[in-house]
This record gives structure tokens, C-alpha cells and sequence, in this order.
């Protein structure tokens, strides 16, 4: 099994930047889907909308109120639209500690003995040789990825433009009659 640090260092900086691209490109297309599948809900909902009302004051005082019968209307036409959003910033960020600590101890015990006698004598030499060798490591790693998300204006033509076309007959001679 790999160490962390290893991983870490297994992957090239550019293939880290290419696949944060195409993650990004891919968010940002599925987020502007979105927005473009909104866009359709607000242009397909309607709802009747009143365009005028008449306030009309009569000469003793009362007042009377008059409205233009309701026209249907998308929510899209009165207004309402998608929110579009782009990324404006990514950032990749991987950090390494790494720890490695070695010691060493050698012990050597060494004895020695010899015993004398009548035309014959000993000695024994003992030695003791012990060896401890400790290894430690410690790899910690981190990664982060930051991204920010802004929204933006939707597209200028998916506003539409209202037009008012009157064809009612003007009066002639001006106004005040």
C-alpha cells in the first residue's frame, strides 16, 4: 500500500490542474442547464396579470374604479428571471508533513574469567553484544480545493422586450376639448 505522502507525490501538478479545469467545466455546464431549464419553466408558466386600472373621480367626489380585463402572461415576460451563475476563482492546495525520526543503540558486555590449578590453567572470555535500531514515520497530507461562485447577469436577449402597439383612434383637435 502506497504511502500518503507517495500519493501526494504521485500526482503531477498538471494533471491536477486539468482535472480542477474539466471538474469546473463540467459543474459549469450542468449549472448553466440549469439555468437554461429555468428559464423554460418561467417562458411555459403563465398567470393572468391586470395591465391597467382607471381611477375615476365624478364630479360629486366619489370615486369608481375600472380595470382592463386580465391578460395571461409568462413569468418570464413580467420579469422574473433565472439566476446564472460562473466560477470565478479555483484554487489547489496540498500540504506534506513529514517525520522521520531513526535512533540507534549498541550494547556490548564483555566478561572475562580464568581459573589456575596445579599445571593446567582456564580462561573464558563472554561477550554479549545486543543492538536495538527504532525507525519512525509519520506522514500526515492534506489537500484543498476552493472554488468561488459568483452570479452574473443572465444573457441581455433572453429579457424580453415589451413593444406597445395602441391602435385605438386618437382624438383629433389635442387634448382638453
Amino acid at each position: 500500500m502506497a504511502s500518503v505522502g507517495q500519493e501526494l507525490l504521485d500526482v503531477p501538478l498538471p494533471d491536477m490542474v486539468a482535472k480542477l479545469a474539466m471538474g469546473i467545466a463540467n459543474a459549469q455546464a450542468a449549472l448553466d442547464s440549469n439555468s437554461v431549464s429555468t428559464a423554460q419553466m418561467l417562458a411555459d408558466t403563465e398567470i393572468p396579470v391586470v395591465l391597467a386600472v382607471t381611477q375615476t373621480i365624478a364630479s360629486d367626489g366619489t370615486v369608481s374604479y375600472s380595470q382592463a380585463p386580465p391578460i395571461e402572461v409568462s413569468l418570464l415576460q413580467i420579469g422574473l428571471l433565472p439566476t446564472f451563475y460562473q466560477f470565478s476563482e479555483a484554487t489547489i492546495e496540498v500540504t506534506m508533513d513529514i517525520k522521520t525520526t531513526s535512533s540507534s543503540e549498541t550494547n556490548v558486555k564483555v566478561t572475562a574469567e580464568a581459573k589456575a590449578g596445579f599445571s593446567m590453567w582456564s580462561a573464558s572470555v563472554k561477550a554479549e553484544v545486543s543492538h536495538n535500531r527504532k525507525f519512525g514515520k509519520e506522514v500526515k497530507g492534506t489537500s484543498r480545493l476552493y472554488t468561488k461562485l459568483v452570479p452574473v447577469p443572465p444573457p441581455a436577449r433572453i429579457e424580453p422586450r415589451l413593444i406597445v402597439v395602441d391602435n385605438r383612434p386618437q382624438a383629433e383637435g389635442g387634448a382638453g376639448g
